[in-house]
């Protein structure tokens, strides 16, 4: 999945998951032009089925959006780690935000499995997490 520089969060600071959350939803929306509102709602119902913090302080919260025309991604790097009810109860310092149209099940595994992939990949991980800029973090993610 291509990550626009302009899609990579530095340092953010929520107190809880819900808080994190939002202010993803808000920067998501601001960026595609859609409801903040929509996107938190969706991100919420989500993580209602079951935490999407998989372990190793990392969390891929997603949603399908049906005013959404394509697939987009968001990281965010936190300045503290957060409590995430992660699977293996670790707190979570890395997330991406993965927004895809409605419909199209298929691609959205797709995506969600291949950014799996990638932060399943230490050194990768390792490079995200010690990238001192937005645009170290795109190339580390993007394996640049």
């Amino acid at each position: 999945m291509v990550l626009p520089a302009a899609h990579v969060f530095t340092d953010l600071r929520p107190r809880t998951k819900p808080v994190l959350l939002a202010e993803l939803a808000r920067r998501a929306g601001e960026i595609l032009g859609l409801d903040p509102a929509v996107i938190a709602a969706a991100l919420l119902a989500r993580e209602g089925l079951g935490t999407t913090g998989f372990g190793g302080g990392l969390a891929i919260p997603h949603a399908r959006l049906p005013e959404l025309p394509a697939p987009a991604g968001f990281l965010a790097r936190l300045s503290r780690p957060l409590d995430y009810a992660a699977i293996d109860g670790r707190p979570v310092d890395l997330v991406f935000l993965l927004l895809s149209p409605a419909g199209n099940d298929q691609a959205h595994l797709a995506n969600l499995a291949a950014i799996s992939r990638r932060l399943r990949d230490a050194q990768a991980v390792a490079a995200l997490r010690a990238a001192a800029t937005a645009s170290a973090i795109q190339q580390a993610f993007q394996g640049d």
